[in-house]
């Protein structure tokens, strides 16, 4: 992860964070955190949470994402919105391209970039 105001993915390493599930942490400040998310077909996010809210927008592909009770597949130009707290998971029908921002940003991401 790099510090200061402009990022390019050069600066931002890839993390391989779950079996086909590849994360950059990008722009960071104290309040928010954006990252870029590659799913190969086929990945698997198990069902989580976390305190931090967490928006995301489908850059291509489709992911079948469940939040609380509700499935839906996403597909690309679609958003999608997490309060903290709400158990989530996500499926990637086909190798996709996801960005999401969480507020306040994850200190796990922060660690892990580093």
């Amino acid at each position: 992860m790099a510090d200061g105001y402009f990022i390019t993915p050069q600066d931002a390493g890839q993390v391989e964070m779950l079996a086909g599930v590849h994360r950059r942490t990008m722009g960071t400040t104290d309040e928010a955190m954006l990252c870029e998310f590659f799913l190969q077909r086929g990945a698997i996010v198990p069902p989580h949470s976390h305190k931090n809210d967490q928006v995301g927008y489908v850059i291509f592909g489709r992911v079948e994402m469940t939040i609380g009770d509700e499935m839906q597949i996403c597909h690309q130009g679609d958003s999608y919105a997490i309060p903290g707290g709400i158990i989530h998971s996500a499926h990637a029908v086909v190798d996709s391209l996801v960005i999401d921002a969480f507020s306040p940003p994850r200190d796990d991401y922060r660690t892990e970039a580093r």
